[in-house]
């Protein structure tokens, strides 16, 4: 004999064999006891859950001559004409390839003829969401005039694609998703029965991957053991799951928590060198960042509000990772968040000095306390500017340079083609890069962006294709073509402190000047601090 398939062999044949569906089993079987058969069923619920499967258990149990309890005998002619299929009053009827109009009026033409060998004729109709519009109409002339006898099960994993007026028309039972730990019990079972040795860390890897579905953690395990040469081990349950072992997420944590950026990139190129999908790479850093929440003594020494952090980064990656065909940089770019997040630089003098000079400023533009300089100014290459971060991969001269020429008009329109900008990238790169960035001061020549990470902002400013196409689609959608100047949230607080301070001294500054070079001063600092804050810059004329 052929090999059976695992998920074909172990399929349920009795309501007490099915797995993880026990309200669902005892309330068909109380029916079926009590005789409460009624013409219509909708079974619902996620894949491999064993729909089709009660669905044929009750079609024996309701014309098995011996039944029991409510359950099928399994050994008469009726029961096992069902279970091989060769019963012409149990009809499977799969509407994925059948699910015209045709087909069901011809279902309902039929329906009127007696069961020729069994008590009830039951037609099984599965994936039941995929019949057109005709089809459904058809369907409910049906199950609003029934036939005595017949009795229709309908299968679905889309419930909301049932119009209303077939599920008024039926009794409906909601398969939920079966547990890990009831899968992992079943198949070791299955395993027992097979002679099979096992890890039990093996079942239960496949029993997480299945996401509730028997059915998938079957198929899994039979492509394990035709891969298996000694038993199930863990290492073959790793393969075929496409999973991360703890070892390697517990080393890229590691490096990741020690802020080794490069060790932990080389811990994602080995990871994704043997052929692991990083989107389940992310989707298993996520679980691994909960057990670390949950665990009295986690292998990492950070706290709750750092972990949290981190899941918060690797769900925004994850939405990432679905929409671009450069999975390895959006997840190197990930790696690069989340070692960044662990800096821990006290801004909050910054802010505090940057509210003071926003304060100052509106003060003297309310009372129009400017003068032009007579005395020699000190040029802004010359000011030293000292941020948090360490700030080496930005040219001081060269950001003051682009803030003097900086413009509120210019800003704002960069700013509102931003998303249009990030969208226009193609290969996924430059989409990645530009995640979670801001234009926070710009000019026709030049774009100041905020990076979270300086490892990022590096990476920016080096990628000359990077500045290329981002000056292109600029082109095509403002008008104008500006250079990317990469600073992290921090450098730019800084500097924008600084260059505030300056200019405020600068506008403040020598004597007396005449009134109409007062009020150019004047104008030139009001369009200055528009185009450094934005919007909190709030003008009152005297």
């Amino acid at each position: 004999m052929s090999y059976q398939a695992l998920y074909r062999k172990y399929r349920s044949q009795r309501f007490d064999e099915m797995v993880g569906q026990e309200v669902v089993a005892r309330t068909l079987k109380n029916a079926i006891i009590t005789e409460q058969i009624s013409h219509a069923y909708l079974f619902s619920g996620p894949r491999g859950t064993g729909k089709t499967s009660a669905a044929k258990i009750f079609a024996k149990a309701i014309n098995c001559p011996n039944q029991t309890d409510g359950e099928p005998c399994n050994v008469c002619e009726i029961c096992q004409a069902v279970t091989n299929g060769s019963l012409e009053d149990v009809i499977e009827l799969d509407a994925a390839s059948n699910n015209g109009v045709d087909e069901i009026r011809d279902i309902r033409d039929k329906s009127t003829y007696a069961p020729s060998r069994a008590k009830y004729k039951v037609y099984i109709i599965d994936e039941v969401h995929m019949l057109t519009t005709g089809a459904f109409n058809a369907l409910l002339k049906t199950l609003e005039e029934p036939t005595e006898n017949v009795v229709f099960v309908l299968a679905t994993t889309e419930i909301q694609k049932i119009p209303a007026t077939i599920l008024s028309r039926v009794q409906r039972f909601a398969f939920r998703a079966i547990t890990s730990h009831d899968i992992t019990q079943h198949l070791s079972e299955v395993l027992t029965a097979e002679g099979v040795t096992f890890d039990e860390s093996a079942v239960a890897l496949i029993a997480n991957a299945a996401d509730g579905g028997m059915r998938d953690a079957l198929s899994t395990l039979d492509q394990a053991l035709s891969f298996a040469e000694n038993g199930l081990t863990l290492d073959v349950a790793l393969l075929v799951t496409g999973a991360i072992s703890k070892q390697a997420l517990d080393a890229y944590i590691s490096a990741i928590a020690d802020q080794q950026v490069e060790d932990a990139l080389t811990q994602l190129d080995t990871i994704f060198a043997d052929g692991k999908n990083m989107i389940r790479f992310t989707e298993d850093l996520m679980a691994h960042f909960r057990d670390m929440l949950l665990a009295e003594t986690p292998t990492v020494n950070v706290d709750k509000a750092q972990i949290f952090a981190w899941i918060d980064i690797a769900t925004e990656t994850l939405q990432t990772l679905k929409n671009t065909t450069q999975e390895k940089i959006a997840a190197d770019v990930m790696t690069m968040r989340l070692s960044e997040t662990l800096k821990t630089a006290d801004y909050s003098q910054v802010i505090a000095d940057l509210q003071r000079q926003v304060s100052e400023l509106t003060s003297q533009l309310q009372s129009g306390q400017f003068q032009s300089s007579q005395a020699p100014q000190q040029p802004l290459s010359e000011k030293k500017v000292t941020p948090k971060a360490s700030g080496n991969y930005f040219s001081k001269d060269f950001v003051f340079k682009a803030l003097s020429e900086a413009t509120n008009e210019a800003r704002t329109a960069i700013q509102g083609a931003w998303e249009e900008v990030i969208n226009s990238f193609d290969s996924g790169f430059g989409k990645s890069m530009l995640q979670n960035t801001s234009a926070v001061a710009a000019s026709e020549q030049f774009v100041v962006v905020t990076f979270k990470s300086e490892f990022t902002a590096q990476k920016a400013m080096q990628n000359q294709e990077l500045q290329v196409q981002f000056g292109n689609f600029m082109s095509n959608i403002v008008g104008f073509a500006p250079e990317i100047i990469a600073l992290t949230d921090a450098d730019w607080l800084a500097i924008r402190t600084e260059y505030a301070q300056l200019r405020k001294q600068q506008a403040a500054g020598g004597d007396e000047a005449p009134q109409e070079t007062a009020t150019t001063e004047k104008n030139g600092v009001i369009d200055q601090a528009q185009a450094l804050f934005g919007d909190v810059v709030e003008v009152i004329e005297d």
